[in-house]
């Protein structure tokens, strides 16, 4: 379930960050609204998840997964395209995030 409370915490995050443009510097009252609900959410769903995930790797995964979805999205949405150098970094993080989880089984919060 705690996996759920990221998965939810990462949507909300990246939602709220692909609304910054659009909110114009908080001068369009429904985007920066939304911008808002958005980013509390993230936050509200990150303390379920660090209830059962150690919270370095909570971040990690917020974080790194943040990053790389609001790159491809900023992409398909604003027509940003990355240099090769910027899509090899975000596979590794992406690689990196993978690793984090996969040997972090044995880690628990105090």
């Amino acid at each position: 379930m705690a996996y759920l409370y990221l998965a939810g915490a990462i949507v909300f995050e990246v939602t709220g960050t692909m609304l910054l443009p659009v909110s114009q510097n908080f001068t369009r009252l429904l985007p920066s609204v939304v911008l808002i609900a958005a980013y509390s959410l993230s936050f509200y769903l990150l303390t379920y998840a660090i209830r059962d995930i150690p919270i370095a790797i909570v971040y990690a995964s917020w974080a790194g997964l943040g990053v790389f979805l609001v790159a491809l999205l900023s992409l398909m949405f604003y027509g940003q395209a990355l240099q090769w150098q910027a899509i090899l970094g975000l596979a590794l993080i992406v690689g990196g995030v993978v690793l984090v989880n996969s040997y972090s089984s044995g880690a628990h919060a105090v």
